[in-house]
């Protein structure tokens, strides 16, 4: 196939190079610098993305990597193209965070209490004749949650003086085991099976420190339908009428009222691409063709789990707009893996220069996504352990318990409940 990807930067760069392993035509378009791009010196860029829709043609495919082109994906299949990565209802879903919940609610859906406000300020002075532990989210999707701890509201209040202008959302703080449900929609149905997801946010062990983009995630097609029926299977007739093309995600919390849905990401996540790669047998070009083409009712997948570890160096989470390439940091790995095998190891934000070296941006210090696969938990988390350790790198850091909540009490809880099994 020929496959345009759009982005504003090359941020599924290991989808396109793995799609090239496949055999297929990749062009990709990123709205940032040349010199700034992530995968320079591995995959080529072109100027304008427009130009090439008479090579892609209606036969090929166009992708959007974000959720913010949906109007312009809608337009684009309306002229013929096919086109995977979202639609305008979609990306209302994840990034209007008060109509995502909405919806839910139409759908006869319980959710989380929530209100969302025009600014931070105005939710400062709601906390204040209202307080309370609550979670803080942005319309910007860019923006990392804030998951309040104080009863009375205090650092989140810090947390709403420090943020800038835009819309937010106040969420109610929930207990219960935080887990995902998610599935590939083909624009009138979603492709089976659904996989169910464990993240794991926060930057330190234990679920200490920031939040992060992701840290890692324990992931499975198998033991999800329940929850999937319950959930996100009830939006599937709004994003038919969508013409949605494209993952969506939805992060529930789960206790004995049932699950409670939190949001939607109707794009590709990062980690999350990495995870369910490892147990998607045919490959990202089968994937796709399934999707744009329409009228597959499943793929075939790995049984058991799947691990995705997040390797990173300084500064991460933080990003350092000051740095050059001349501060990037190489990477090796201590047993180069081989063809198969390099199909666990997925670079982030990387470049390799010209004598073959890659290395890691400073700027992110996001360097890598390793996985394991096994049929049990430990098993997965053993083997991306192993490839972990195999990734060599100056300041390097990763978590080395993701999956551990799942083994010390969530699974449990999750099969006692009755919604896997």
């Amino acid at each position: 196939m020929r496959i345009l990807a759009v982005g504003p930067r090359v941020y599924l760069g290991d989808i396109y190079l793995a799609l090239m392993r496949e055999g297929h035509a990749v062009r990709v378009h990123a709205e940032d610098s040349p010199e700034e791009r992530a995968f320079d010196g591995l995959i080529e860029t072109v100027p304008d993305w427009r130009q090439q829709l008479d090579w892609v043609g209606r036969d090929g495919i166009i992708l959007f990597e974000r959720a913010n082109r949906g109007e312009i994906a809608d337009a684009l299949r309306r002229d013929g193209y096919r086109v995977i990565g979202g639609s305008a209802f979609g990306d209302r879903l994840e990034n209007d965070r008060a109509f995502g919940q909405a919806v839910l609610q139409r759908l006869g859906l319980p959710v989380a209490g929530s209100r969302a406000f025009d600014s931070p300020a105005e939710a400062l002075r709601w906390l204040a004749q209202a307080p309370g532990c609550q979670v803080l989210k942005f319309d910007d999707s860019r923006l990392p949650t804030f998951v309040g701890e104080h009863p009375a509201g205090l650092d989140l209040a810090f947390m709403l003086r420090r943020a800038g202008p835009g819309r937010v959302l106040l969420q109610e703080r929930l207990g219960g085991v935080e887990v995902g449900v998610g599935a590939y929609f083909d624009g009138r149905q979603f492709l089976r099976p659904a996989c169910i997801d464990f993240e794991h946010k926060r930057f330190f062990p234990g679920e200490m420190g920031e939040m992060t983009g992701e840290m890692g995630t324990l992931a499975s097609y198998e033991g999800g339908e329940r929850l999937f029926e319950a959930t996100l299977g009830r939006v599937a007739p709004l994003l038919a009428e969508a013409g949605h093309v494209g993952y969506v995600n939805l992060n529930l919390m789960v206790d004995e009222r049932g699950p409670l849905p939190l949001e939607f990401t109707c794009r590709f996540g990062n980690p999350g691409f990495a995870v369910l790669a490892a147990m998607q047998r045919g490959g990202w070009g089968d994937l796709f063709h399934r999707m744009a083409e329409g009228g597959f009712e499943n793929f075939e997948t790995v049984p058991g789990w799947s691990v995705a570890v997040v390797l990173t160096v300084p500064p991460f989470p933080a990003v350092d707009q000051q740095a050059t390439p001349a501060d990037d940091v190489p990477i090796f790995y201590g047993e180069p893996p081989d063809a198969e095998e390099l199909g666990h190891y997925h670079p982030v934000d990387v470049r390799r220069d010209p004598e073959g070296q890659l290395l890691v941006r400073r700027r992110s210090g996001h360097a890598m996504i390793v996985t394991g696969t096994g049929m049990t938990v430990r098993d997965a988390q053993a083997a991306a352990k192993a490839r972990a350790r195999n990734v060599i790198a100056p300041e390097l850091r990763w978590r080395a318990d993701i999956g551990e909540r799942f083994l010390n009490g969530e699974g449990d809880r999750l099969s006692a409940l009755g919604w896997i099994g």
